[in-house]
Order: C-alpha cells, then sequence, then structure tokens
C-alpha cells in the first residue's frame, strides 16, 4: 500500500532517506512539467526540480509545522523560477523545439494528438501560447500557468505566491485578458 504523504513528510523529518527519495520521486514529475512551463526550457526546468528539492532537504525539520507539503514545495519551487525569470529578463531563452524536452515529456504530449493535422495544429497553438505567455509580467504569467494550466484553486495559487485570493483574482483576469488580445491578433495574423 503507498504511503501517504504526511507520514513520509514526518519519517522524511525524523531522518529517513528513503522516504525523502520517495517523495522526490513522487513529485519530480510534478515540479519539472510546472518549472517547465514558467521557464520554458529543459535546462532551467531541471535546476529548479534540483534546488527545490535541496531547498526541501535543508527545511526537513521545519517540515513538521507544514500543514500541506504540495502546497509548500510548489511555492519553493514557482519562488526559485522567479527568482531565475528576473535574472533572464531580456536574454530571451525560450525554446520552440519539443525535441529538446525529456524523452517522457515527449511521450505525454505524444499521446495527446491524435493525427499528424492535429499534431501541426497542436504545435503552431502551443508556441503561439507559450510566447504569448511569455510577453507577460511574471506574477501575471505564473499566476495564470498555476491556476490555468496546473489546474490549483484560486486559494491554493494565492498560498502558493503567498499574496491576498483577490491579487490572484486581479492578476488571472489581466493575464487572461492580454493573453486573448496576444493571441487573437496573432492567429489572426496566421489566417
Amino acid at each position: 500500500m503507498p504511503k501517504l504523504i504526511p507520514d513520509l513528510v514526518e519519517r522524511f523529518s525524523d531522518g529517513d532517506a528513503s522516504a525523502f527519495a520517495e517523495l522526490v520521486r513522487r513529485f519530480y514529475q510534478k515540479i519539472y512539467y510546472l518549472a517547465y512551463r514558467i521557464l520554458g526550457n529543459h535546462l532551467d526546468a531541471d535546476e529548479v526540480v534540483q534546488e527545490t528539492f535541496v531547498r526541501v532537504y535543508r527545511k526537513r525539520e521545519e517540515l513538521r509545522s507544514v500543514t500541506n507539503f504540495t502546497s509548500f514545495l510548489i511555492r519553493i519551487a514557482t519562488n526559485y523560477a522567479i527568482d531565475l525569470l528576473r535574472k533572464q529578463r531580456g536574454r530571451g531563452q525560450v525554446s520552440d523545439d519539443p525535441s529538446l524536452l525529456p524523452g517522457e515529456v515527449q511521450v505525454e504530449l505524444a499521446r495527446r494528438v491524435k493525427t499528424p493535422s492535429d499534431l501541426f495544429e497542436n504545435k503552431v497553438l502551443m508556441a503561439e501560447i507559450r510566447r504569448a505567455l511569455n510577453t507577460l509580467p511574471s506574477r501575471q504569467r505564473i499566476t495564470a500557468i498555476l491556476h490555468d494550466v496546473e489546474g490549483y484553486s484560486k486559494s491554493e495559487v494565492a498560498g502558493i505566491l503567498e499574496c491576498p485570493e483577490a491579487t490572484v483574482r486581479s492578476n488571472l483576469h489581466i493575464a487572461r485578458t492580454k493573453l486573448k488580445k496576444i493571441l487573437k491578433r496573432r492567429l489572426a495574423k496566421r489566417e
């Protein structure tokens, strides 16, 4: 029977290395996908994953007071991704080449595509969405990714970003409005 996350967290805070390994195994892919969506490239996403788990490891004794480990983990990853975005501002490092993604990500993306025509349409649309997202200020982009792509509720996003829920609603509304305008303009040019 799989162990529950709170049990693994408790065992890890008590020094059980196998519990930490299990937490990494369970959350690695989730953190990677989130980081990739925020940063747009494999190397930075890998760096976020590694740094996230290093930081969790260093804070293992503080984990006893954490009420929601998943939100705690996502907050660490998101904050580190924001730090990387600030460092990269103006460097334009987004990669649109899916062949640079790790194999398991390519396989997952391939499963979602039904026909070669769908593949082309999906690739073009995803590239446009990624470009449009990258034009947004980091807080709006991350809010949209956490809520609309990752599926977190507004209150969960507020917890992750450590801001009021009203700020999340505002950022989400502004991000969606900007994305709609950008995508409408870009997709109209293609027709």
